[in-house]
Protein backbone atom coordinates (compact mmCIF):
# COMPACT_ATOMS: atom_id res chain seq x y z
CA UNK A 1 0.00 0.00 0.00
CA UNK A 2 1.12 3.38 -0.73
CA UNK A 3 2.94 5.18 2.41
CA UNK A 4 3.08 2.28 4.37
CA UNK A 5 5.85 2.23 7.20
CA UNK A 6 7.07 -1.37 7.76
CA UNK A 7 6.74 -1.89 11.59
CA UNK A 8 8.90 -3.92 14.05
CA UNK A 9 5.91 -6.91 14.09
CA UNK A 10 6.17 -7.05 10.15
CA UNK A 11 9.56 -8.88 10.86
CA UNK A 12 7.59 -11.56 12.98
CA UNK A 13 4.84 -11.63 10.56
CA UNK A 14 7.08 -12.30 8.03
CA UNK A 15 8.31 -15.28 9.94
CA UNK A 16 4.90 -16.76 11.32
CA UNK A 17 2.23 -15.99 9.77
CA UNK A 18 2.54 -17.96 6.39
CA UNK A 19 2.84 -20.95 9.13
CA UNK A 20 -0.02 -20.62 11.20
CA UNK A 21 -3.47 -21.67 10.30
CA UNK A 22 -4.88 -18.14 12.45
CA UNK A 23 -3.39 -15.28 14.16
CA UNK A 24 -4.60 -12.27 15.88
CA UNK A 25 -3.50 -8.71 16.00
CA UNK A 26 -4.39 -6.99 18.80
CA UNK A 27 -4.03 -3.51 20.40
CA UNK A 28 -5.93 0.17 21.02
CA UNK A 29 -7.47 1.55 17.93
CA UNK A 30 -5.32 3.74 15.73
CA UNK A 31 -1.98 1.92 16.18
CA UNK A 32 -2.30 0.69 12.34
CA UNK A 33 -3.53 -2.87 12.76
CA UNK A 34 -5.66 -3.37 9.90
CA UNK A 35 -2.94 -1.43 7.32
CA UNK A 36 -0.54 -4.15 8.73
CA UNK A 37 -2.73 -6.65 8.51
CA UNK A 38 -3.42 -5.20 4.49
CA UNK A 39 -0.24 -5.89 3.68
CA UNK A 40 -0.43 -9.62 3.17
CA UNK A 41 -4.30 -10.11 3.33
CA UNK A 42 -6.10 -11.20 -0.22
CA UNK A 43 -9.39 -10.81 1.22
CA UNK A 44 -10.77 -8.72 3.76
CA UNK A 45 -14.00 -9.20 5.62
CA UNK A 46 -14.97 -5.72 7.88
CA UNK A 47 -16.96 -6.40 10.49
CA UNK A 48 -17.68 -2.96 11.04
CA UNK A 49 -19.02 -2.43 7.93
CA UNK A 50 -23.48 -3.87 9.22
CA UNK A 51 -23.85 -5.93 5.69
CA UNK A 52 -20.79 -7.64 5.94
CA UNK A 53 -21.49 -8.42 9.71
CA UNK A 54 -24.86 -9.36 8.10
CA UNK A 55 -23.39 -12.12 5.28
CA UNK A 56 -20.94 -13.49 8.17
CA UNK A 57 -23.62 -14.03 10.69
CA UNK A 58 -26.10 -15.73 8.15
CA UNK A 59 -23.33 -18.64 6.04
CA UNK A 60 -19.95 -18.08 8.61
CA UNK A 61 -18.43 -20.53 5.38
CA UNK A 62 -17.84 -17.68 3.67
CA UNK A 63 -14.46 -17.09 5.74
CA UNK A 64 -13.14 -20.26 4.77
CA UNK A 65 -14.03 -19.63 1.05
CA UNK A 66 -12.57 -16.77 0.09
CA UNK A 67 -9.02 -16.54 -1.25
CA UNK A 68 -6.38 -16.10 1.62
CA UNK A 69 -4.55 -14.80 3.47
CA UNK A 70 -8.01 -13.19 4.92
CA UNK A 71 -8.06 -10.39 7.29
CA UNK A 72 -11.47 -10.76 9.46
CA UNK A 73 -11.05 -6.83 10.82
CA UNK A 74 -13.08 -5.41 13.67
CA UNK A 75 -14.03 -9.21 14.45
CA UNK A 76 -15.23 -7.88 18.53
CA UNK A 77 -18.02 -6.16 16.38
CA UNK A 78 -19.22 -10.08 15.67
CA UNK A 79 -17.67 -12.45 18.82
CA UNK A 80 -18.87 -15.01 17.39
CA UNK A 81 -16.41 -14.81 14.25
CA UNK A 82 -13.51 -15.85 16.85
CA UNK A 83 -14.98 -19.40 17.55
CA UNK A 84 -15.86 -19.67 13.35
CA UNK A 85 -12.58 -18.98 12.79
CA UNK A 86 -11.26 -21.45 15.67
CA UNK A 87 -13.83 -24.38 14.42
CA UNK A 88 -12.34 -23.67 10.63
CA UNK A 89 -9.03 -24.68 12.19
CA UNK A 90 -9.71 -27.62 13.62
CA UNK A 91 -11.44 -28.79 10.64
CA UNK A 92 -7.88 -27.83 8.67
CA UNK A 93 -7.83 -24.88 7.09
CA UNK A 94 -4.54 -23.96 5.32
CA UNK A 95 -1.67 -22.57 7.26
CA UNK A 96 -1.77 -18.64 6.71
CA UNK A 97 -5.27 -18.22 5.85
CA UNK A 98 -6.61 -16.08 8.59
CA UNK A 99 -5.99 -12.89 10.51
CA UNK A 100 -8.17 -11.41 12.63
CA UNK A 101 -7.32 -7.78 13.82
CA UNK A 102 -9.38 -6.52 16.33
CA UNK A 103 -10.03 -5.51 20.13
CA UNK A 104 -11.30 -7.82 22.96
CA UNK A 105 -14.75 -9.34 22.97
CA UNK A 106 -17.77 -7.57 25.03
CA UNK A 107 -18.12 -8.36 28.37
CA UNK A 108 -20.10 -10.96 28.41
CA UNK A 109 -19.68 -12.50 24.80
CA UNK A 110 -18.99 -16.51 25.58
CA UNK A 111 -15.96 -17.33 23.30
CA UNK A 112 -13.06 -19.98 23.72
CA UNK A 113 -9.64 -18.91 24.33
CA UNK A 114 -8.61 -19.72 20.85
CA UNK A 115 -5.67 -21.18 22.75
CA UNK A 116 -3.25 -23.96 20.72
CA UNK A 117 -5.21 -21.93 17.19
CA UNK A 118 -5.05 -18.74 17.12
CA UNK A 119 -1.89 -17.19 18.44
CA UNK A 120 -2.06 -13.85 19.28
CA UNK A 121 0.56 -11.04 18.63
CA UNK A 122 0.31 -7.29 20.07
CA UNK A 123 0.38 -4.24 18.60
CA UNK A 124 1.42 -1.00 19.92
CA UNK A 125 1.83 2.65 18.86
CA UNK A 126 4.86 3.39 17.15
CA UNK A 127 8.20 2.60 19.34
CA UNK A 128 11.26 5.61 18.85
CA UNK A 129 12.61 3.43 16.64
CA UNK A 130 9.68 3.41 14.41
CA UNK A 131 9.34 6.70 14.44
CA UNK A 132 12.53 6.87 11.83
CA UNK A 133 13.94 9.86 13.81
CA UNK A 134 17.32 8.28 13.80
CA UNK A 135 19.29 5.04 12.79
CA UNK A 136 19.62 2.26 15.68
CA UNK A 137 22.87 1.89 16.33
CA UNK A 138 22.38 -0.45 19.50
CA UNK A 139 19.96 -3.48 19.44
CA UNK A 140 17.99 -4.42 22.38
CA UNK A 141 18.48 -8.23 21.00
CA UNK A 142 21.83 -7.99 20.45
CA UNK A 143 22.08 -6.67 24.04
CA UNK A 144 20.07 -9.69 25.03
CA UNK A 145 22.69 -12.02 23.01
CA UNK A 146 26.10 -10.29 25.41
CA UNK A 147 27.20 -8.10 22.74
CA UNK A 148 29.56 -5.62 24.27
CA UNK A 149 29.93 -3.08 21.87
CA UNK A 150 28.38 0.28 22.32
CA UNK A 151 28.32 3.36 19.90
CA UNK A 152 27.14 6.09 17.63
CA UNK A 153 25.52 9.75 18.54
CA UNK A 154 22.40 11.49 18.12
CA UNK A 155 21.45 15.14 17.77
CA UNK A 156 18.17 14.62 19.53
CA UNK A 157 17.82 16.60 22.77
CA UNK A 158 15.19 16.95 25.39
CA UNK A 159 12.77 19.06 23.75
CA UNK A 160 12.89 16.33 20.36
CA UNK A 161 11.96 14.12 23.46
CA UNK A 162 9.15 16.30 24.46
CA UNK A 163 8.06 16.55 21.56
CA UNK A 164 7.85 12.63 20.54
CA UNK A 165 5.90 12.36 23.99
CA UNK A 166 3.11 15.13 22.92
CA UNK A 167 2.98 14.12 19.53
CA UNK A 168 2.11 10.29 19.86
CA UNK A 169 2.71 6.82 18.32
CA UNK A 170 -0.35 6.46 17.06
CA UNK A 171 0.33 6.95 12.88
CA UNK A 172 -2.57 9.24 11.88
CA UNK A 173 -2.22 11.55 14.60
CA UNK A 174 1.53 12.00 15.05
CA UNK A 175 2.11 13.75 11.53
CA UNK A 176 -0.56 16.44 11.94
CA UNK A 177 -0.09 20.21 13.28
CA UNK A 178 0.19 20.16 17.15
CA UNK A 179 -3.15 22.08 17.54
CA UNK A 180 -4.75 18.91 15.07
CA UNK A 181 -2.60 16.54 17.49
CA UNK A 182 -4.27 18.07 20.54
CA UNK A 183 -7.99 18.09 19.03
CA UNK A 184 -7.46 14.32 17.82
CA UNK A 185 -6.36 12.67 20.87
CA UNK A 186 -8.84 14.89 23.19
CA UNK A 187 -11.83 13.28 20.52
CA UNK A 188 -10.06 9.74 21.28
CA UNK A 189 -10.24 9.92 24.93
CA UNK A 190 -13.98 11.34 24.56
CA UNK A 191 -14.49 8.38 21.86
CA UNK A 192 -13.48 6.10 25.32
CA UNK A 193 -15.99 6.98 27.39
CA UNK A 194 -18.66 7.88 25.12
CA UNK A 195 -18.86 4.67 22.52
CA UNK A 196 -16.34 2.45 23.35
CA UNK A 197 -17.06 1.49 27.00
CA UNK A 198 -20.86 1.33 26.17
CA UNK A 199 -19.75 -1.05 23.17
CA UNK A 200 -17.89 -3.27 25.71
CA UNK A 201 -20.79 -3.71 27.79
CA UNK A 202 -19.74 -1.24 30.39
CA UNK A 203 -22.37 1.93 30.78
CA UNK A 204 -21.09 4.88 31.97
CA UNK A 205 -23.29 6.66 34.03
CA UNK A 206 -20.69 9.21 35.54
CA UNK A 207 -18.32 10.07 32.42
CA UNK A 208 -16.83 12.38 34.35
CA UNK A 209 -16.02 10.51 37.45
CA UNK A 210 -14.81 7.90 34.66
CA UNK A 211 -12.50 10.97 32.61
CA UNK A 212 -10.97 12.10 36.37
CA UNK A 213 -9.95 8.62 37.17
CA UNK A 214 -8.37 8.34 33.97
CA UNK A 215 -6.22 11.44 34.59
CA UNK A 216 -5.60 10.24 38.39
CA UNK A 217 -3.84 7.26 36.51
CA UNK A 218 -2.13 9.23 33.92
CA UNK A 219 -0.91 11.16 36.85
CA UNK A 220 0.37 7.79 38.39
CA UNK A 221 2.63 7.55 35.48
CA UNK A 222 5.65 5.05 35.87
CA UNK A 223 4.74 4.59 39.83
CA UNK A 224 3.37 1.28 41.01
CA UNK A 225 0.58 3.70 43.05
CA UNK A 226 -2.80 1.42 44.45
CA UNK A 227 -5.56 1.66 42.60
CA UNK A 228 -7.21 2.88 46.47
CA UNK A 229 -5.04 6.04 46.04
CA UNK A 230 -6.10 6.88 41.98
CA UNK A 231 -9.84 6.42 43.02
CA UNK A 232 -9.26 8.97 46.38
CA UNK A 233 -7.40 11.33 43.58
CA UNK A 234 -10.03 10.98 40.57
CA UNK A 235 -12.70 11.59 43.79
CA UNK A 236 -11.61 13.71 45.91
CA UNK A 237 -14.26 16.22 46.96
CA UNK A 238 -16.87 14.17 46.22
CA UNK A 239 -19.59 13.26 48.60
CA UNK A 240 -21.11 10.13 46.58
CA UNK A 241 -17.90 8.40 45.72
CA UNK A 242 -18.15 5.39 43.50
CA UNK A 243 -17.64 2.08 44.77
CA UNK A 244 -14.39 -0.05 44.20
CA UNK A 245 -15.80 -2.32 42.37
CA UNK A 246 -17.14 0.63 39.65
CA UNK A 247 -13.41 1.47 39.49
CA UNK A 248 -12.34 -2.01 38.61
CA UNK A 249 -14.51 -2.15 36.08
CA UNK A 250 -12.93 0.91 34.36
CA UNK A 251 -9.75 -1.15 34.97
CA UNK A 252 -10.94 -4.03 33.12
CA UNK A 253 -12.75 -2.15 30.45
CA UNK A 254 -9.68 -0.34 29.62
CA UNK A 255 -7.70 -3.66 29.54
CA UNK A 256 -9.72 -5.08 27.22
CA UNK A 257 -9.86 -1.85 24.58
CA UNK A 258 -5.92 -2.20 25.00
CA UNK A 259 -5.67 1.48 26.63
CA UNK A 260 -3.68 0.41 29.47
CA UNK A 261 0.23 -1.13 29.00
CA UNK A 262 1.10 -1.94 32.58
CA UNK A 263 5.01 -3.39 32.73
CA UNK A 264 4.29 -6.22 35.19
CA UNK A 265 6.51 -6.76 38.46
CA UNK A 266 9.37 -9.15 37.64
CA UNK A 267 9.16 -12.39 39.01
CA UNK A 268 12.92 -13.82 38.95
CA UNK A 269 12.92 -17.81 38.21
CA UNK A 270 15.57 -18.22 40.59
CA UNK A 271 15.97 -17.25 44.06
CA UNK A 272 18.20 -14.22 44.37
CA UNK A 273 15.34 -12.35 46.49
CA UNK A 274 13.29 -12.87 49.47
CA UNK A 275 10.94 -9.55 49.22
CA UNK A 276 9.90 -7.89 45.92
CA UNK A 277 6.93 -5.69 45.49
CA UNK A 278 4.03 -7.36 43.25
CA UNK A 279 1.98 -4.21 41.91
CA UNK A 280 2.53 -3.24 38.23
CA UNK A 281 3.82 -0.17 36.93
CA UNK A 282 0.89 2.35 35.26
CA UNK A 283 1.39 3.23 31.83
CA UNK A 284 -1.52 3.93 29.50
CA UNK A 285 -0.92 2.87 25.76
CA UNK A 286 0.59 6.13 24.81
CA UNK A 287 2.28 8.80 26.69
CA UNK A 288 0.56 11.31 24.87
CA UNK A 289 -2.82 10.12 26.08
CA UNK A 290 -1.39 10.57 29.65
CA UNK A 291 0.02 14.01 29.08
CA UNK A 292 -3.59 15.34 27.33
CA UNK A 293 -5.68 13.66 30.04
CA UNK A 294 -3.17 15.85 32.28
CA UNK A 295 -3.50 18.79 29.96
CA UNK A 296 0.16 19.28 29.41
CA UNK A 297 1.86 20.18 26.05
CA UNK A 298 5.20 20.63 25.05
CA UNK A 299 5.65 23.75 26.11
CA UNK A 300 4.00 22.95 29.97
CA UNK A 301 5.71 19.74 30.36
CA UNK A 302 9.20 21.87 29.51
CA UNK A 303 8.48 24.67 32.02
CA UNK A 304 7.39 21.47 34.55
CA UNK A 305 11.47 20.32 34.12
CA UNK A 306 12.69 23.42 34.49
CA UNK A 307 11.13 23.68 38.04
CA UNK A 308 8.61 26.63 37.83
CA UNK A 309 5.51 24.54 38.23
CA UNK A 310 4.06 22.83 40.80
CA UNK A 311 5.08 19.31 42.45
CA UNK A 312 2.94 17.39 40.50
CA UNK A 313 3.78 18.81 37.00
CA UNK A 314 7.40 18.92 38.20
CA UNK A 315 7.63 15.10 38.64
CA UNK A 316 5.79 14.39 35.23
CA UNK A 317 8.17 14.92 32.27
CA UNK A 318 10.44 11.89 33.90
CA UNK A 319 7.75 9.78 34.36
CA UNK A 320 6.61 10.48 30.89
CA UNK A 321 10.17 9.91 29.10
CA UNK A 322 9.80 6.28 31.11
CA UNK A 323 6.93 5.25 29.62
CA UNK A 324 8.28 6.41 26.29
CA UNK A 325 10.83 4.47 26.45
CA UNK A 326 8.80 1.45 28.44
CA UNK A 327 6.39 1.57 25.08
CA UNK A 328 9.91 1.20 23.01
CA UNK A 329 11.55 -2.16 25.07
CA UNK A 330 8.21 -3.87 24.86
CA UNK A 331 7.98 -3.80 21.33
CA UNK A 332 12.18 -4.59 21.03
CA UNK A 333 11.27 -6.97 24.06
CA UNK A 334 8.47 -8.99 21.55
CA UNK A 335 10.74 -9.34 18.41
CA UNK A 336 13.51 -10.76 20.83
CA UNK A 337 11.05 -13.14 22.36
CA UNK A 338 11.87 -11.74 25.75
CA UNK A 339 9.40 -10.25 28.27
CA UNK A 340 9.88 -6.78 30.22
CA UNK A 341 9.57 -6.27 33.94
CA UNK A 342 10.42 -4.28 36.77
CA UNK A 343 11.74 -4.72 40.17
CA UNK A 344 10.88 -2.90 43.34
CA UNK A 345 11.41 -4.32 46.77
CA UNK A 346 8.97 -4.18 49.85
CA UNK A 347 10.61 -1.77 51.57
CA UNK A 348 11.73 0.78 48.46
CA UNK A 349 15.00 0.45 49.08
CA UNK A 350 16.23 -0.27 45.42
CA UNK A 351 14.45 -0.61 42.23
CA UNK A 352 14.73 -0.99 38.59
CA UNK A 353 12.84 0.57 36.42
CA UNK A 354 12.90 -2.23 33.25
CA UNK A 355 14.06 -5.76 33.55
CA UNK A 356 14.40 -7.83 29.96
CA UNK A 357 14.36 -11.37 30.86
CA UNK A 358 15.01 -14.48 28.22
CA UNK A 359 13.48 -17.54 28.08
CA UNK A 360 16.48 -18.87 30.02
CA UNK A 361 15.49 -16.45 32.98
CA UNK A 362 18.76 -14.08 32.41
CA UNK A 363 18.18 -10.54 32.34
CA UNK A 364 19.11 -7.39 31.13
CA UNK A 365 19.00 -4.34 33.66
CA UNK A 366 17.53 -1.23 32.49
CA UNK A 367 16.99 2.05 34.46
CA UNK A 368 15.65 5.29 32.71
CA UNK A 369 16.94 8.46 33.17
CA UNK A 370 15.77 12.30 31.75
CA UNK A 371 18.93 13.63 31.53
CA UNK A 372 21.95 14.61 29.34
CA UNK A 373 24.52 12.64 31.30
CA UNK A 374 25.08 10.04 33.49
CA UNK A 375 26.31 10.57 37.05
CA UNK A 376 27.28 7.45 39.48
CA UNK A 377 24.09 8.21 41.56
CA UNK A 378 21.90 7.11 38.23
CA UNK A 379 23.49 3.69 38.45
CA UNK A 380 23.52 2.80 42.20
CA UNK A 381 20.68 0.03 41.77
CA UNK A 382 22.08 -1.38 38.25
CA UNK A 383 25.07 -1.85 40.56
CA UNK A 384 23.23 -3.55 43.23
CA UNK A 385 21.47 -5.75 40.87
CA UNK A 386 24.95 -6.74 39.26
CA UNK A 387 25.93 -7.78 42.33
CA UNK A 388 22.85 -9.39 43.75
CA UNK A 389 22.31 -11.49 40.47
CA UNK A 390 25.60 -12.14 39.50
CA UNK A 391 25.78 -14.06 35.86
CA UNK A 392 22.11 -14.06 35.39
CA UNK A 393 22.61 -10.35 34.49
CA UNK A 394 23.31 -10.15 30.87
CA UNK A 395 24.10 -6.33 30.81
CA UNK A 396 23.16 -3.24 33.08
CA UNK A 397 21.88 -0.36 30.48
CA UNK A 398 20.86 3.08 31.61
CA UNK A 399 18.70 5.31 28.36
CA UNK A 400 18.77 8.74 28.79
CA UNK A 401 18.81 11.87 26.90
CA UNK A 402 22.06 12.38 26.07
CA UNK A 403 24.53 12.93 22.99
CA UNK A 404 26.75 9.23 22.77
CA UNK A 405 26.11 5.76 23.68
CA UNK A 406 28.81 4.59 25.20
CA UNK A 407 29.83 2.24 28.23
CA UNK A 408 31.46 3.89 31.42
CA UNK A 409 34.04 2.67 33.46
CA UNK A 410 31.91 0.60 35.62
CA UNK A 411 30.71 -1.68 32.81
CA UNK A 412 27.85 0.07 32.55
CA UNK A 413 26.14 0.53 29.32
CA UNK A 414 24.48 4.58 28.52
CA UNK A 415 22.44 4.58 25.40
CA UNK A 416 20.17 7.69 24.39
CA UNK A 417 17.03 6.77 24.13
CA UNK A 418 16.87 7.42 20.20
CA UNK A 419 19.61 4.91 19.12
CA UNK A 420 18.18 1.93 21.13
CA UNK A 421 15.90 -0.38 18.58
CA UNK A 422 14.97 -3.74 18.28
Amino acid sequence: MVDYRRRIIDDMLDELQPHLRALSIHGPKGVGKTATAMQRAVSVVDLSLAGQREIVSADPSVLTSLPGPVLVDEWQRLPEVWDHVRRSVDAGSPAGHFIIAGSSAPRGAVIHSGAGRIVPMRMRPLSVAERGLETPTVSLSALLDGTRDIGGTTKLRLTDYVEEITASGFPAIRGLPPRVRRAELDAYLENVVHREFPEQGYPVRRPAVLRAWLAAYAAATSTTTAYSRILDTATAGLANKPAKETTLAYRDALSSLWLLDPTAPWIPGRNHFDRLAQSPKHHLADPALAARLLGLDGPALLRAEQGSASLSEGTILGALFEHLAALSMHTYAEAAEARVGHLRTRNNDHEVDLIVQRADGRVLGIEVKLADRVEDDDVKHLRWLRDRIGNDLIDAVIIYAGERAYRRRDDIAAVPLALIGP
